[in-house]
Order: C-alpha cells, then sequence, then structure tokens
C-alpha cells in the first residue's frame, strides 16, 4: 500500500513538474517562434512597400490593391536615372543658369551643331543623361522572386490582404494609400492557442491590430509599418 501511494506521489510530482515547466516556458517559446515568424513577414512587407512606392511614381501617384499587376510591374518597369556630369558653378547659378537651361542649351547645340553658346556658359562638360534601370536591378537584392511578394511567410500558402486607396481632400489634394496586412490568426497558426488568444486580447484591449501591417488605408502614415 505505501509502495502505492509513493508511486502516486511520484507521478502526481512529475506531473507538477511538467505544468510548472510548460507553464514557463509555453510563453517563452511562443514569443521565440513568433518572433521568427515575424522578421520573414517584415521583410516580405518591406518588398511590398518598395514595389508599391516605385509603382505610385509611374502611375500618376496611385498605388495598386492587385498583386498581379503589382509583379508584372517589378518584372517589367525601368525606372529613369539620371547620371550627372559637372555642377553648375556659384557664378553660374547667380547668373540664373539652371540644370534645367544648360540641358536646354546643350540640346539646342546638339541639334544645331553649334557649340558656341555652350562654351560662352562654360557648358562643355555639363551633361545630364537620362538612363532606364529594372525596377528588379534598383531595388531588390539579386536573386528576388517577385512571385513570393503575395504570400505570407509560414502562412501555409496564404496571401497578404491588400489594400489601395484614391481620393481627394476637402483642399482638392489628392489622397493616395496603400494597406498590406496579415492576421495573427494567419501566421501564428499552430502555436500555443491559449498565448495566441491572450496576444490577441492585449492588442483588441489598446486598440490596435491584430497582425502585421504596412501602410494605412484610413490615414496617411508614410506607409509605416505598425512593427515601425
Amino acid at each position: 500500500m505505501k509502495t502505492v501511494i509513493n508511486l502516486v506521489l511520484a507521478i502526481c510530482v512529475v506531473a507538477l513538474i511538467y505544468i510548472c515547466y510548460g507553464s514557463i516556458m509555453g510563453p517563452i517559446n511562443f514569443e521565440k517562434e513568433k518572433g521568427i515568424r515575424e522578421k520573414a513577414i517584415i521583410t516580405r512587407l518591406i518588398d511590398i512597400r518598395k514595389a508599391q512606392q516605385e509603382y505610385r511614381t509611374m502611375h500618376h501617384g496611385a498605388y495598386t490593391d492587385n498583386f498581379d499587376t503589382l509583379i508584372a510591374f517589378v518584372k517589367t518597369a525601368k525606372l529613369p536615372f539620371i547620371m550627372k556630369v559637372g555642377t553648375l558653378t556659384d557664378d553660374q547659378l547667380n547668373s540664373g543658369m539652371t540644370e534645367q537651361k544648360a540641358m536646354d542649351l546643350i540640346n539646342k547645340a546638339k541639334r544645331t551643331g553649334n557649340w558656341s553658346e555652350v562654351e560662352k556658359q562654360g557648358l562643355k562638360d555639363f551633361r545630364r543623361d537620362t538612363m532606364w534601370v529594372a525596377v528588379m536591378d534598383t531595388i531588390f537584392e539579386k536573386g528576388f522572386n517577385p512571385d513570393s511578394l503575395p504570400y505570407v511567410p509560414y502562412g501555409g500558402g496564404a496571401k497578404f490582404q491588400m489594400q489601395a486607396r484614391r481620393d481627394t481632400l476637402e483642399s482638392g489634394m489628392p489622397l493616395n494609400l496603400f494597406q498590406a496586412n496579415v492576421d495573427y490568426d494567419v501566421y501564428l497558426k499552430g502555436l500555443n492557442e491559449q498565448e495566441l488568444n491572450n496576444l490577441k486580447d492585449v492588442q483588441s484591449k489598446i486598440g490596435k491590430y491584430c497582425g502585421l501591417k504596412v501602410g494605412d488605408i484610413e490615414q496617411p502614415n508614410n506607409n509605416a509599418g505598425n512593427w515601425e
């Protein structure tokens, strides 16, 4: 009988130790895995932001809410890059010379073959040439796969939600906004359910979005991420 009691007590002690260990390590393991997953997701959201910002410069300030459109842009678009040779001196600037005026004189000389005015203005070695560089080679690292943009890391094939807004303020100024986001439930699925519920409860109580997002569809925020 005594042996049975001791055995039961031993089992209870082991169970208690296991419960205590779980209560301590559960939140620690959850935060560790959450950090790993969020690091990958933040990197992807930053890539989406880069692509959207370049898309906007080529589309009259507007963003897109369609990933297929954004991917096609990244794969095929080229951005203007101005190669500068020479600078205007203080004397030239004080006399009213600007880069645009300088280039107008140079372009006129190219058309007419008369370089006397260019030489007179001291612009012989002044150049501003526009080159077109592929988006892929400009804003992303070598080997980047644009087809990966819509997909949430650790999301099991899930895609980010993406929205774009084009509006006009009362002042008449254009308002262009975009947002890309993913809920905790998508990328933290499979982790400690109680810790996940605790996280969502805290975020909800302080009025924060339960997940990660970049940009904001409701108000301008300079396309910041909610982790920044």
